[in-house]
């Protein structure tokens, strides 16, 4: 068996796979996001551990963890976890979707002016590097102390195992890597006032970075498991749906929303706020375009908003009687934007809102504009000279087939949704963990795509009506931007 580890924004999941790369158990636990400040967003980095125990402890009661073969990590992208020389953690994690940084941003572009060329981004208060210029400018003390820089699933990793080690593929979200060429860039690191000594060795996704240790392994009754470099939560999510190969492209419906497609080659598109990174897979690349709140969006408005689960909002959404035509439309910029507006500042909100709107049509807003902002990032992708063959779609969002089609609609083109597509990371990065062991087998036997659920085709009048709406939409934000 084999064990993928999902470390995410809202908690973490642990997938248990056997050798036939079929998912036999999983296992999660939440935990909660801080947001002290505007803009901020941060955890601490002990409730990752927590959260990874817990899950583990359910797994161990139902099954012989003796049997697991290797484990693979994959998790949240770009989060700051800084540590002292005694391994102590400094301060809170400085998370993804944090927006505080963008000062810092602009000075490193001014530092390194061909950052965008190295990296293949534009420099976004997302990204790690900028996180690091802040800690110096605003808090120098704990600055003084840093003495490595972990991205969050590589902190677990390192109490799994005591390896500082990361993948290429999380590494491309730092600003401090060499995309084309897979390496720690000297340049970006000492902009920041770091070196190579402050950051995890490298590897590719499939790689073997070390064992659990001894005590770890112990505890659940496991042997010295080879635990496997992984990849980002994206590219992890790619390889657990097999979108391996250059013509695949998936849509991820999560707490953020990534479309991800795979390239041939290093591609990139900064002008538009397209991320260019490395693949999970040795000498593999992708673009990938994010907004930052996506299913979040829903889950927000079902507990601030209509106090409701989720589910039960979507099941009302499925039997109610919408007026598309006339339902508000929703801005999701929750928390700030990246592809295409690369705008920390951005905001939500309702636009359109009358004495007939009800809960059911507000639903809809959301998700619709959510489509809205995936379709405004699939364009910007596809203008880097990048198209797919087919899409696929994955992440919780996923599992509302209401969500499926309207996807469908607004993207003009075939959605795939396929078994196991709400599991995404944790299959991954448990595939990840597999070719590290059975180098007998090819990629394709190890990361088959899975068997296809349902195929939801565009509806040519809704497709029209939406098209009129989403221009409504980016009209309204180019009219709101001058006000954030």
């Amino acid at each position: 068996m084999f064990l993928g580890v999902d470390l995410g924004t809202s908690g973490i999941k642990i997938v248990l796979t056997n050798t036939a790369g079929d998912i036999v158990d999983s296992a999660s636990s939440s935990f909660e996001v801080s947001r002290p400040q505007p803009l901020w967003s941060e955890q601490n980095p002990q409730d990752w551990w927590t959260g990874f125990c817990s899950s583990m402890d359910i797994l161990h009661k139902n099954h012989n963890l003796a049997d697991v073969k290797a484990i693979g990590l994959a998790g949240q992208m770009h989060g700051a976890t800084l540590l002292d020389a005694q391994q102590n953690i400094i301060r809170p994690a400085i998370l993804w979707n944090d927006g505080r940084c963008e000062a810092e941003c602009k000075a490193l572009e001014k530092l390194v002016p061909n950052v965008q060329s190295i990296t293949g981004n534009i420099v976004m208060p997302g990204f790690t590097a900028p996180k690091l210029l802040w800690v110096k400018n605003h808090e120098p003390e704990n600055f003084s102390k840093v003495d490595k820089v972990l991205l969050p699933k590589d902190y677990l990793r390192y109490l799994m195992t005591g390896d500082f080690a990361s993948d290429m593929s999380d590494a491309a979200g730092t600003m401090w890597l060499d995309v084309n060429s897979r390496q720690w860039h000297a340049e970006l690191l000492e902009a920041c006032d770091l070196s190579e000594d402050n950051m995890p060795k490298l590897y590719e996704g499939s790689e073997i970075t070390g064992t659990l240790s001894a005590d770890v392994a112990a505890h659940w009754n496991m042997q010295n498991v080879p635990v496997v470099a992984g990849g980002g939560d994206n590219a992890a999510g790619a390889v657990g749906v097999g979108i391996v190969k250059p013509g695949q492209a998936m849509l991820s419906l999560g707490t953020s929303g990534v479309y991800f497609a795979v390239t041939d080659g290093f591609k990139a598109n900064p002008e538009s706020a397209v991320h260019s990174f490395c693949h999970a897979l040795p000498d593999t690349w992708h673009l990938m375009s994010v907004m930052l709140s996506a299913a979040s969006c829903l889950q927000w408005y079902a507990e601030s908003i209509a106090k409701k689960p989720v589910g039960d909002l979507l099941e009302e959404l499925a039997k109610a009687d919408i007026d598309y035509e006339n339902a508000p439309i929703f801005l999701p910029y929750l928390s700030g934007e990246r592809t295409p507006h690369n705008n920390p500042f951005a905001t939500g909100s309702f636009f359109g809102l009358t004495h007939s709107t009800d809960q059911a049509t507000l639903t809809h807003s959301v998700l619709e504009g959510v489509s809205f902002a995936f379709a405004d990032g699939v364009e910007c992708l596809h203008a880097s000279g990048v198209d797919a063959d087919e899409i696929t779609l994955i992440g919780g969002g996923a599992k509302s087939i209401y969500w499926r089609q309207l996807l469908a609609d607004i993207l003009k083109r075939p959605v795939n949704y396929r078994k196991g597509g709400d599991v995404g990371p944790g299959l991954g990065a448990a595939r990840l963990a597999q070719i590290a062991i059975d180098t007998d087998k090819t990629l394709e036997q190890i990361c088959p795509q899975p068997a296809l659920e349902a195929v939801f085709e565009p509806n040519d009048e809704n497709a029209e009506l939406y098209a009129k709406r989403r221009i409504k939409f980016q009209q309204i934000y180019k009219q709101l931007a001058p006000l954030f």
